[in-house]
């Protein structure tokens, strides 16, 4: 074999192995961008549904691509006020819902009633005493749903599906109701 052909055999095969690494990182890329992803959630407004650091979960974007997401369901967002940053909320409400909600449940019975826009959702998390939510920030833009949330992975005394919560109604405005009728 001439040192041409040697040189041609192992371009040949350089080649053959970058584009199989290249097809394997589209892949990766079109399955996490489109499809599902796993992500990281932690901090204190998911709980009890969360713990308060680091559970991994499963996610997937169909559904917020499709507007399948809707109330009750655990879902991924881009901040509306910070682009960079992504949290996890619960869906409590769909375009066109009457929401209401205590305004501040640490300090105040205050109560407040929105009808959700067009085109957005209300989310809030479970631990309505320390969540940063639509309470604060408003309506979010349904385009900022990234993924609905269905399986936690980590820990694994938690492994197992996440699904809806029926209970859409505050905590807070629930016990809040309770004590106004007894």
């Amino acid at each position: 074999m001439s040192l041409f052909q040697q040189w041609a055999f192992l371009v040949k095969e350089a080649l053959d192995k970058s584009f199989l690494v290249a097809k394997f990182f589209c892949a990766v890329h079109v399955t996490n961008t489109y499809l599902g992803s796993t992500a990281v959630v932690y901090g204190p407004s998911m709980l009890p549904t969360f713990s308060l650091n680091n559970d991994l979960v499963l996610l997937e974007r169909i559904s917020t691509r499709n507007g399948k997401a809707g109330t009750g369901d655990v879902v991924v967002l881009q901040s509306p006020e910070n682009p960079r940053k992504f949290v996890t909320k619960r869906i409590t409400g769909m375009e066109g819902d009457k929401i209401t909600y205590i305004v501040d449940p640490k300090n105040s019975d205050k109560t407040e009633t929105v009808i959700v826009p067009k085109g957005h959702v209300w989310v809030q998390g479970d631990n309505v005493y320390n969540s940063y939510d639509s309470r604060n920030f408003g309506p979010v833009p349904y385009g900022l749903l990234k993924g609905k949330i269905f399986w936690k992975i980590w820990p694994t005394s938690a492994f197992g599906s996440i699904g809806r919560r029926p209970e859409t109604v505050d905590p807070a405005l629930k016990d809040l109701e309770q004590a106004n009728q007894s």
